[in-house]
Parts: structure tokens; sequence; C-alpha cells
């Protein structure tokens, strides 16, 4: 098979595709809360929950669009399904941007904008992280940096996204926002003229068949076993589907009581605990596949409370940037959109530095297993919202900051990244049965549509003049107050995933 510097060449095409990809995605999300505060003039509180709400419903329908590529489309015609409702969807944003003069109908097509992005994102993404894995065998110790790889890809769109975007869409011009939305689709279609033009040729497996065609009908499940009893399996089903349905009713009930009518919520909140049951009901799971399964679920939970600290970056952390955050530089104003470029930029430089660490580790034998370094993601992160803490503390309404606390947040939060996503994906990757692989690395990204949801009710707690916020009873009247949150819950979250670290290895089975 060829391969490029040790990796297959497939490998690369995956690294181009996901990177325009992102730059689509990361280019219209770095000026989306500015879109909704200035242009649609929503306030801060409803901006952050529709904000809170696309992100969250971005990362709950790869969990759909996995299925689908599992049971009846393959992996190739969902990227390119994805990534034609995502190119629908940046024109459908910039055609709101462009009638902003007409509220209702420039609020409608926003809608709709963010539908077609929420549903091309549920086939695309699923689609290409599981594939990555499959260019592999399943033992190969490859695989940790080929995600590491993958992941620098979508970093490196992800950093030149807010550069571009935005330039053109923030210019003070609340008109101009549709020009950052235009370039975000023209790049989404290469995304479909790269991958087309060269899937043939560079995805396949490591004995040279291709990957991702529609996926072939089988009688009998991978790794099931036939029971000879039809209608028991049946009653069994129907019996599943009646636990299934009370569950998820009685969640909804209960995420009622706590949040409201916010009905966006309640389905993402109910869907995280719900879909995952499904999987841990399949019959033909072994005593080691679920125990497996297990702890993908039990590191999600706690991956929950990393991304909702860390995605304030393109909510609470943007308008901080905007209106607390002296953006001068050598005379030369610095767009607060463009701080969302700092992670991927550390990413990237980070990108090798981060498995150079591992390695040096294993070769000591030292190494940490994979949930361990979940947890010290938890922790570094943790660390990035104390630092600013102390930053901020004590100062005045309408002081601004130096830039340079902002900066030393994100790389931070970027060494905490690196010991959670790649390691996250890879980790799910290699703990899955093949035949559940889109459908568990869709799970995994429920974890990630929870965060994203529960990131907008914390941003919305973003301390505003006149308007008196609180949590759990404490009110937040400082900013300190408020990142003071994000200390405390990543923090927790680190200390108790420690403490599991070792019977979750246990139950990995040999896996590492």
């Amino acid at each position: 098979m060829s391969t490029l510097k040790g990796h297959p060449k497939g490998l690369y095409l995956v690294f181009v595709t996901s990177t325009s990809e992102r730059f689509s995605y990361y280019g219209m999300r770095a000026i989306f809360i500015l879109f909704l505060t200035q242009a649609l003039l929503f306030d801060r509180e409803a901006a952050s929950s529709i904000y809170g709400s696309y992100t969250g419903l971005v990362y709950l329908t790869p969990l759909i669009g996995g299925y689908i590529a599992d049971r009846w489309w393959g992996i190739r015609r969902s990227i390119f399904w994805g990534a034609v409702m995502m190119g629908i969807g940046q024109f459908f944003m910039f055609a709101s941007a462009s009638v902003l003069g007409q509220a209702a109908l420039s609020h409608g097509l926003m809608y709709a904008g963010l539908t077609f992005l929420i549903m091309g994102n549920g086939c695309f993404k699923p689609s290409v992280s599981s594939l990555v894995g499959q260019l592999y065998e399943p033992d190969d110790r490859r695989i940790d940096t080929a995600y590491t790889i993958f992941y620098m890809g979508v970093n490196v769109g992800a950093f030149l996204a807010p550069l571009v975007c935005g330039y053109f869409g923030e210019t003070g011009n609340p008109e101009d926002f549709r020009w950052g939305f235009l370039v975000a689709a023209i790049v989404i279609v290469l995304t479909l003229l790269i991958f087309e033009t060269q899937k043939d040729k560079y995805i396949i497996s490591p004995s040279g068949e291709p990957l991702g065609l529609v996926p072939k009908k089988a009688s009998v499940e991978e790794g099931g076993k036939q029971t000879g009893r039809p209608a028991s399996a049946g009653q069994r089903k129907m019996r599943h589907a009646y636990i299934l349905t009370l569950l998820a009713v009685a969640l909804a009930g209960l995420f009622y009581y706590l949040f409201g009518d916010d009905w966006i919520g309640i389905g993402i909140y109910t869907a995280c605990i719900v879909l995952p049951v499904t999987i841990l009901l399949d019959g033909s799971l072994t005593k080691a596949e679920r125990d497996r399964i297990f702890v993908i679920y039990i590191i999600a939970f706690f991956v929950i409370f990393f991304w909702a600290a860390f995605e304030q970056a393109g909510m609470s952390l943007t308008l901080f940037a905007q209106e607390q955050t002296d953006r001068n530089l050598l005379g030369w104003e610095i767009r607060s959109s463009w701080f969302q470029s700092l992670n991927p930029l550390f990413v990237v430089l980070l990108a090798f530095v981060m498995p150079a660490v591992w390695d040096f580790l294993n070769k000591r034998k030292k190494e940490p297993a994979s949930p361990a370094k979940q947890a010290i993601g938890l922790l570094l992160l943790s660390l990035g919202y104390l630092i600013i803490c102390f930053g901020v503390k004590g100062v005045q309404p309408g002081i601004k900051m130096n830039m340079l606390w902002l900066v030393g947040l994100y790389f931070v939060h970027t060494m905490g990244e690196m010991a959670v996503s790649p390691i996250g994906l890879s980790m799910v990757n290699r703990l899955t049965p093949i035949r559940f692989a889109s459908l568990m690395m869709g799970i995994w990204y429920l974890s990630m549509a929870t965060a994203n949801k529960f990131a907008g009710l914390l941003s919305g707690l973003y301390p505003e003049e006149g308007k008196a916020k609180s949590i759990v009873g404490i009110r937040i009247e400082t900013m300190s107050d408020f990142f003071l949150i994000f200390v405390v819950i990543s923090g927790i979250a680190a200390l108790i995933l420690f403490l599991l670290s070792k019977k979750l290895q246990k139950m990995m089975h040999g896996v590492k």
C-alpha cells in the first residue's frame, strides 16, 4: 500500500478535506455570536441560547448521521451529502445577512441556514472521523498519531477561518457579515471537489480495498448469533422499545422541570442518556465489548464538563475580547473574532509535541492510560480559567485587560484539549466494535452536543449591567465570579476522573 512519511496517503486526503470543511464551520462560528448581537440585535442571553442550541445540535446529529452511514449510505455518500447541505446552509446565512432591513425574513433565513448546517454536519462529521481509523489495521500503534495529524488538519482550517471570515465579516458594518458567510460557503464547495475527485484513489484499506462504500445487508448482525427464535427476539425488541420510551418521557419531564420550555435543550439532554442506552441493549455485545462501551460512556460524561467550559471561546470569551480586552497592538486594533484563531494555532504548534511527550513516557513505561489523559486535560482547563480569574479580580467595569491574559488562557486550554480530543477519538476507535464504528463516534459527539448546549446556558451568566445573574443560588456579579464557575466544574470533574482512572483502565480489557 502507498504510504507517505509512514502513513497511508488516504490520511492526507482526509486531512485536506477536513481542513476545508472545518474552515467553513469555524469561519461561520467565529462571527456568529457577533452577527446575532450586532446585526440581528439579540441580547446576550438570547444570543448565547441560540448559539448553544445550534452548536449543541451540530454535535447531536452525528449520531443520526452515523446510523445512516452504517446502515444505508456508507461513509462516502454521507460525506458528499453532508457537504452539500452545509453549502446550502452557508448560502442561507449569506442571504440572511443580506436582508437585515426585513427582520422577519432575515431571522427566517438564518434559522433555515442553521438547519441545513446542522444536518450537514451530522452526516459529515462522524463519517470522516471514523474513516481515519479504518485506514489502519486495528492494532496499529500509528492510529494515535494519525488522529493527531487529522486533528491538526481540523485546526489548520479553524485557524485560518476566523482570520479570513472575520476580516470580511467583522468590519463594524452589520451588513458586511454576509461576506464572511459567503467565504465559508465557497470553501465548502471546495471540500466537495477535493473529496469527490480523489476518493477512489486514496480512500482504501490496508489491503487495498475501497473504504466507505454502501454497506451490504447481512442476514445476521456481525458478531451476533442465530437464536432460532425470531418471535422471542421480536418480543425482546418490543420490551426494549417500551423501556426506552418510558425513560425518554421521564427524562423529558425532569428536564422540563429543571429548564422550562427550552425544547431543544430538553431534546439534547434526553438524547444524551437515552440513545447510548440503545447500544447497551444490543444482544450481540460480549462482556468485554459492553465493558469497553461503558468506559467510553463514563469518560464522555466527564468530557461534557471540559467542552462546556472550553466552548466559551465562541460565546462569552468572544464577548470578553470585544468588550473588556485591550486589543490595540502597535496602534492597530485586533478584531475580537481573531482571538478564536489562537486555539487552533496552538494546536498546530503542539500537534507533534504532545505525542512526543506520550512516546517519551511510554518508553519509560510511565505513559498514562486514556482515562488519566482525559483527567489531565480537565485539570489544565481549570488552570486556564484560574489564570484569568486572577487577571480580572478587582478590576472595575469598563477597564480593559491586557490581551496577554486571554492569550495565556487559550494556550493552557489548548494543552488540555490535546490531552482530551485526539486521544478521545482514538480511544473510541480502539474500544468500539467495528459494526458500531460510525454510530459510536456519533455517541462520542453526543457528549459534545450536551456540552455545547450547557455552554450556552453558562454563557448566559456573563455579567451584564442592570441584570441579576445567579447559579445554584450564588450571584454572579463580576467577571472573576463568572470565570470561577469554570474553574470549579472542570476541577471537580478532573479529580473524580483521576480517582476512577484505574478502574476504567481494567474495564478496557487490555486496550491501552
